[in-house]
């Protein structure tokens, strides 16, 4: 679910647009999760670019 779904109950506007504090407060909860605030596709991007990393030290290194 996204915040373009939702409609606010105190101002009756879609949370996406941000119009009352309520809602700039649920959009923010709604994009901020993962690790630190990364978001899960760049966390298994992290995942990944440290695993070629480390195959790449492997192979240079000769074990």
């Amino acid at each position: 679910m996204s915040c373009e779904d939702l409609v606010c109950a105190g101002c009756a506007h879609p949370v996406a647009e941000g119009r009352c504090p309520l809602c700039r407060a649920n959009r923010e909860r709604m994009h901020h999760h993962g690790l630190g605030g990364m978001t899960p596709a760049l966390v298994s991007l992290a995942l990944i670019a440290l695993f070629f990393l480390t195959l790449a030290l492997e192979h240079l290194s000769g074990a």
